[in-house]
């Protein structure tokens, strides 16, 4: 029989409680909402979804094409300029999402007979990156600078290192200064993908690596989310104008693919303007996360120390994280579930998005209610 094989794995992922489903939510959810990646609160602000109507009012529901085609609206061009004027880089180009700039970078920056040197924590896009890519990986260990330096020891031609900035998993930093050293003593290329730390990190959320002094950098390409943060939809590539340019020649997922939709990219322009007026808000995202990691290690919870505005609560087994996460929905709160095959160390977690907007008392609210429904 066509397809026989997935009964057989749905039955493996049933008995493993690796089952996943889709939950759709309503518009006006009465959950308490740390499951989703609104770290600045920006996606429901009334400036961000008027930007994202006064965008399709003007431009129309999609694209209509490729970039190359009819895809590229001014506002497009707008977005660019802006996005890489407030990270400190050269160009930027915008891409239908965040799992499509890296597989741009990735794939058009690697070519074949290269190297890649890929952090083992990196997220799924970035490993299906190396993946598509015609270059060969080396995954090393996590976070770890000298592992990339013995790695890169052993290639004579073109290599380049990827990176997430901050990891979805722990919600812990890369050692970014300390692996753009390690590249620059080869001749390589640093590829870091800043999803979790565009406005959270840097001067006023300006991002991971303009917090390491590598905003700029010739030798150094970030790529962004524009659903985090900013609370809209896409991504996009920062670097210098030649690797922009490459990309717009090279990079298939760009080429070959619709344009962002207007609404997504006007949403985006006006979070970012929102977010230079108040620059306060990358601060307290942080801050929200010192907090919620000090309250549930003061509770007793295993919680990694965020350095960004991810906090992951560890838990016994995949079902008991399930579970768990299911009780504190039951009981108001949303809360993300992270198990295998999701997570690199086979660790199942709880992952809470520590959101600028949440008050004292939503952050207390939180915390007893993990601490009720903890396994």
């Amino acid at each position: 029989m066509a397809f026989g094989w997935i009964d057989e794995q749905a039955e493996l992922r049933r008995r493993a409680g690796l089952v996943r489903a889709l939950r759709p939510r309503p518009a006006d959810s009465p959950l308490l909402d740390l499951a989703s990646n609104d770290y600045l609160g920006l996606a429901r602000h009334p400036e961000v979804t008027e930007g994202a109507a006064r965008a399709a009012r003007v431009w129309g529901g999609g694209a209509t094409g490729s970039r190359l085609v009819t895809g590229t609206t001014e506002l497009h061009g707008e977005l660019e300029r802006e996005l890489a004027e407030f990270c400190g880089f050269e160009a930027a180009l915008v891409f239908s999402s965040g799992y499509a700039a890296n597989l741009a970078a990735v794939t058009a920056l690697a070519p074949h007979g290269s190297l890649i040197v890929s952090d083992a924590g990196n997220h799924a896009s970035l490993i299906d990156g190396c993946r598509l890519a015609r270059g060969t990986t080396q995954v090393v260990a996590h976070a770890d600078p000298d592992a990339v330096r013995k790695a890169l020891q052993t290639h004579d031609g073109p290599a380049v290192t990827v990176s997430d900035t901050v990891f979805s998993v722990d919600g812990d930093a890369a050692p970014l200064a300390g692996l753009a050293a390690a590249c620059r003593e080869h001749g390589a290329g640093l590829v870091a993908d800043d999803a979790h730390g565009l406005g959270v990190l840097g001067a006023g959320g300006r991002g991971a690596a303009y917090a390491a002094g590598l905003a700029g950098a010739e030798d150094v390409v970030v790529t962004v989310t524009l659903s985090k943060s900013l609370g809209s939809q896409g991504g996009a590539v920062l670097g210098p104008a030649r690797v922009i340019d490459h990309l717009v020649n090279a990079a298939r997922t760009f080429i070959f693919d619709t344009g962002l939709a207007p609404a997504a990219a006007g949403a985006a322009l006006a979070a970012l303007r929102l977010l230079r007026r108040e620059p306060e808000r990358a601060e307290r995202a942080r801050a929200v996360a010192g907090e919620l990691h000090a309250r549930l290690t003061a509770a007793g919870h295993a919680a990694v120390r965020p350095d960004a505005a991810v906090v992951s609560v560890r838990a016994p087994s995949p079902e008991s994280a399930v579970r768990w996460a299911a009780d504190c929905r039951t009981a108001g709160l949303a809360v993300g579930c992270f198990r295998p095959p999701s997570v690199p160390d086979g660790v199942s977690r709880l992952r809470l998005t520590a959101r600028a907007d949440l008050s004292g008392d939503q952050i207390e609210r939180a915390v007893r209610v993990i601490g009720e429904t903890r396994p």
